[in-house]
C-alpha cells in the first residue's frame, strides 16, 4: 500500500482508469487558442475531436479562446486522457481533457465555442460531441447564435472562406 501511495505521489495521477486507457495530468500554463493550451512543462496540448475559430477569424477567435480559458485557467490541474493516436502531425499531444468531472472538449462544443472535428482513430468520445453539437445548434448557443460558424475553422485554414 505504501508503495502505491508513493508511486501516485511521483506520477501525479492516480485516477481510476478503464482497461487500456492511459491518462496523465497537466498544470495549465496558458491558453493558446480555442482548442489548444500549454502545460507548465512546455507541451502544447491539442483537444481531440474539436475545432475552434482561428486567429485570422477575428472576434470569434477571441470568444472561443476566452471560453477555453474559462474552463482551464492558468494554474489549473487538468487530467489528460489519451486516445489511439497520442500526437498530431505537428507533434502536439492530443487529449480528451477533464477538469474534475467535466469533459472540456464536450463543454466547448456544447457551449457553441467549437465544432466537432473527428480525426480517426481518436473517436472515444465522438458520440458525446455529436450530441453536444446538435444541441448547441438547436439552441443557437455561443457562436451558433450569430453565424460565427458560417466559415468553419477547417475551411478558413484551407482559404475557402
Amino acid at each position: 500500500m505504501l508503495r502505491l501511495i508513493l508511486s501516485c505521489a511521483f506520477l501525479a495521477a492516480c485516477a481510476p482508469q478503464l482497461p487500456g486507457q492511459a491518462r496523465g495530468t497537466c498544470v495549465v500554463a496558458s491558453v493558446v487558442d480555442g482548442d489548444t493550451f500549454r502545460c507548465a512543462g512546455g507541451d502544447r496540448v491539442r483537444l481531440i475531436g474539436i475545432d475552434a475559430p482561428e486567429r485570422g477569424q477575428g472576434e470569434i477567435y477571441v470568444l472561443a479562446r476566452t471560453a477555453l480559458a474559462g474552463l482551464v485557467a492558468p494554474g489549473d490541474t487538468v487530467e489528460l486522457e489519451w486516445d489511439a493516436a497520442r500526437a498530431d502531425r505537428y507533434g502536439r499531444p492530443l487529449a480528451w481533457v477533464w477538469r474534475d468531472s467535466v469533459l472540456v472538449n464536450e463543454a466547448l462544443v456544447s457551449g457553441g465555442w467549437a465544432v466537432l472535428y473527428t480525426v480517426p482513430p481518436n473517436v472515444r468520445h465522438v458520440e458525446r460531441l455529436e450530441r453536444a453539437q446538435r444541441a448547441a445548434r438547436r439552441a443557437r448557443s455561443g457562436l451558433w447564435a450569430g453565424g460565427g460558424f458560417s466559415c468553419a475553422p477547417s475551411a478558413h485554414r484551407r482559404g475557402d472562406c
